[in-house]
């Protein structure tokens, strides 16, 4: 079997990230700087980002499903957050920090225009993208690869 390089800071999922957050940032740091044409393109922007984010919050959520069930200790911190070291350091200053200028650009322009606050979800997001992807996590205790494949009756007992 083939093994997946490591991933490097150069992921596409760490590049979309960026990507995302500094369009955002400029588009509503522009229109709260008092660029009125900007109005409704700003709500565009956080809106879009929200709904993006929805299709990359089941995503991954359903890849890392798939990994849970296969033995992986997967929680909500060490998925979304790369916590207990999910992520290479490098990799999770990344996601996060990118996730921290989503946020703080959401908070300080919040009260021009609502929907910013909605943005930060989809960094944080593909930092579960990441994770579900290539995040490195634990052995589920009292896992038991053979018992988790074996058959099963309609009413969720393993045997005949």
């Amino acid at each position: 079997m083939v093994s997946e390089p490591p991933p490097s800071t150069t992921d596409r999922i760490i590049v979309w990230s960026w990507v995302a957050t500094a369009v955002f940032a400029v588009v509503v740091g522009l229109y709260a700087l008092g660029v009125s044409a900007l109005k409704w393109v700003a709500v565009g922007v956080s809106g879009a980002m929200f709904l993006v984010s929805l299709g990359v919050w089941v995503y991954a959520y359903a890849r890392a499903m798939v990994r849970s069930s296969r033995g992986d200790d997967i929680s909500v911190p060490t998925l979304f957050f790369l916590s207990a070291g999910t992520a290479p350091p490098a990799v999770r200053r990344h996601l996060m920090g990118s996730l921290a200028v989503a946020i703080v650009v959401a908070l300080a322009t919040v009260q021009n225009d609502p929907f910013t606050v909605l943005a930060p979800m989809l960094p944080l997001g593909l930092a579960g993208l990441w994770a579900a992807r290539h995040g490195t996590f634990p052995r589920r205790a009292g896992f038991d690869r053979a018992s988790a494949s074996a058959p099963r009756r309609s009413d969720g007992r393993s045997g005949k």
